[in-house]
This record gives structure tokens, C-alpha cells and sequence, in this order.
């Protein structure tokens, strides 16, 4: 799942299967901690190394 900060402006990203191990963190930037806003979901893509990726 992709996100961007509305905060700080980071890029992140999140595989699903971190949302037992973040709980209600997910989907939070990695930096600031701001809840971020969903761009998509899905397969890597094209633009995925923008994408810091969050691993816990």
C-alpha cells in the first residue's frame, strides 16, 4: 500500500502483511509519524523507488 505524507511530504510504503505487527501505526509515516494519506494499492510499479519502504 502506497501513502505520502501531508506533513512532511515522504513517500512510504507498506505490505499488508505488517498490519498485525504496526497495528494502529500503519499507514503512518515512517519519519514524522503523520497519519498519510492512500495514493494505491497493488504490485510494484513503475514508480516504486520513490517509495521509502516501512519494514516495522
Amino acid at each position: 500500500m502506497y501513502y505520502y505524507c501531508p506533513e512532511c511530504g515522504r513517500k512510504f510504503k507498506y505490505a499488508t502483511d505488517l498490519i498485525p505487527v504496526v497495528g494502529e501505526k500503519f499507514g503512518c509515516c515512517p519519519a514524522c509519524g503523520a497519519a498519510g494519506v492512500f495514493e494505491k494499492e497493488g504490485a510494484r510499479t513503475a514508480d516504486d523507488l520513490e517509495y521509502e519502504e516501512v519494514d516495522e
